[in-house]
């Protein structure tokens, strides 16, 4: 009988200690929420978990992440998913893409604020205010906040805002044909001819005279809108009114300068298919001579060439001007960011979700995913200002790659970056190859925030404006690749009168109106 009551009591204690072990399980299983994030970049391939950044982020948020990207193109994945009803917990896209606004209309979002007022109201605290109310709906509510956004005031607190536009030339191939001026179409076509003939290929590869950001179903921006920028066209008229910008004159010429590089078959065939990925390689390569292209876009390739050879980098010098030669009006970061993130009402855990965001907006989420962890990765010096470590520093700059993979910082995960906060701990750093690209940008940088505007596409402007876009992105290319000026003026001309013809001026009309309203809402001088 004693023999039975020890058992029994040994088969109590193990079944206490069963359910002891199966709680503590199941706490442990719960203690972390798995939250899949949606990017819309097909180029976004960094993972999560893996680096001392994500991982730190995890513990303090108690947040897993699993990023999700899209092969091919990626607003067909994204319109899969709505017209499928299969949101992410998390999505992050283009703040420009009309998805927003379907999502929103269609109900398959959060409200922030709602979030925020039900769990998290400290994300108040850690938002712009300006921002909010640019983003927030007419309805009141904020269904998306973007990174790197920056408002006017922005502009009046921190003197180093760079533009990201910039005008790069590889350095060995500039100066060895004599670091011409390139500013007039004249000077920019002969130093183009002058560097093919030099170097028809450069390191055992192709050498590809004039690169370019990717062309899409609306164009080119290399070709179009940082173009118009570099020379400095005007959004509105004296009385201001909207204007067709691709009607200036100026920049007509300067595309007739491009023509005339394509009937020389200066212009590669590839330059016109290349995905952004295959562009990165080639940049990777040093191969193109000169582009007009976003420099953030080749930081890390940047730092690729410099650890292997100094003098094959690329560097920011004065490129295409008007024909008066006025300043580059460059855009900032507008209050517009870059990208904007949503919370789907497919989340399984909202909370945790709003108050991921919030941490990521925080000071101390941006010195995190800027700096990492204080003491680890960086610490301040006699002066009391943050400085990375001389090991992480010296990664950093020359395998950027294997930064991310046991770092992760720098923005690494930018999707909540806030590029004026970090313009305070994130110094110009002459060790730093990206640097000059930067730096040659702060003369020209302009706000044009309050020109820069998305109709819903739903809307007869949205339609119309939409037309014209997808039009023009057919156009561009035969423009460029046109056999004489004179089939060029036809392919132009025909584009503007079918422009007109589908209702252009309406959308100069709502252009207009809705510049005005900005500048009001963003407290602007007219």
């Amino acid at each position: 009988m004693k023999h039975k009551q020890i058992i029994s009591v040994l088969l109590c204690i193990a079944l206490a200690l069963s359910l002891f072990c199966s709680c503590g399980k199941k706490e442990k299983a719960e203690k972390y929420t798995d939250l899949s994030w949606y990017i819309n970049f097909s180029w976004f391939n960094t993972d999560w978990g893996n680096n001392i950044v994500s991982k730190a982020i995890t513990r303090k948020t108690k947040c897993n992440i699993s990023f999700i990207t899209p092969t091919g193109n990626p607003n067909e994945k994204l319109d899969s998913m709505i017209a499928s009803d299969s949101l992410p917990d998390l999505i992050t896209l283009g703040w420009w893409e009309p998805e927003i606004s379907e999502m929103i209309n269609d109900k398959k979002v959060y409200a922030l604020d709602k979030l925020a007022d039900e769990y998290d109201t400290y994300f108040y605290n850690v938002v712009n205010e300006q921002v909010v109310k640019w983003h927030s709906r007419p309805n009141g509510h904020l269904y998306g906040y973007p990174n790197s956004a920056c408002s006017p005031s922005d502009y009046e607190k921190y003197d180093n805002l760079a533009s990201n536009e910039a005008f790069l030339v590889r350095k060995d191939i500039y100066e060895a044909i004599g670091s011409p001026d390139m500013t007039t179409p004249e000077g920019f076509v002969k130093a183009v001819e002058k560097a093919a003939k030099m170097f028809p290929t450069i390191d055992g590869n192709e050498m590809i005279p004039v690169g370019c950001t990717e062309f899409n179903d609306i164009g080119c921006d290399s070709f179009d809108n940082y173009l118009l920028d570099f020379l400095a066209v005007p959004y509105v008229d004296k009385k201001g009114n909207a204007i067709d910008r691709l009607k200036n004159k100026d920049y007509i010429t300067w595309l007739k300068a491009f023509r005339k590089l394509g009937g020389e078959g200066l212009l590669k065939d590839e330059i016109f298919v290349e995905s952004r990925t295959q562009k990165s390689e080639k940049i990777n390569n040093g191969q193109y001579f000169c582009m007009i292209y976003q420099y953030t876009d080749l930081s890390d390739q940047e730092k690729n060439l410099y650890k292997n050879n100094p003098d094959s980098i690329y560097i920011a010098v004065d490129g295409p001007k008007n024909l008066s030669g006025d300043d580059y009006t460059l855009p900032g970061t507008s209050v517009n960011g870059w990208t904007v993130t949503m919370i789907s009402k497919k989340c399984q855990n909202p909370k945790a979700a709003i108050k991921l965001l919030t941490y990521l907006l925080s000071e101390e989420g941006q010195k995190m995913t800027w700096l990492g962890i204080q003491g680890e990765m960086w610490d301040y010096n006699k002066d009391d200002v943050p400085e990375i470590k001389d090991d992480v520093r010296k990664l950093l700059y020359t395998d950027r790659k294997k930064y991310n993979s046991i770092y992760g910082g720098d923005s690494c995960y930018w999707m909540m970056q806030n590029d004026a906060m970090a313009s305070q701990w994130i110094k110009d750093d002459p060790d730093n190859p990206v640097t000059q690209l930067k730096k040659w940008s702060y003369p020209y940088t302009t706000y044009v925030g309050q020109y820069t505007i998305v109709f819903d596409t739903s809307t007869d402007v949205g339609k119309i404006k939409n037309k014209a876009e997808k039009k023009w992105g057919d156009v561009l290319p035969l423009l460029l690749l046109s056999k004489s000026d004179r089939e060029f003026d036809k392919i132009y001309n025909n584009y503007m009168k079918e422009r007109y013809q589908m209702g252009y001026e309406r959308v100069l009309s709502a252009l207009t109106l809705k510049i005005q309203e900005n500048i009001e809402k963003l407290g602007l001088d007219k």
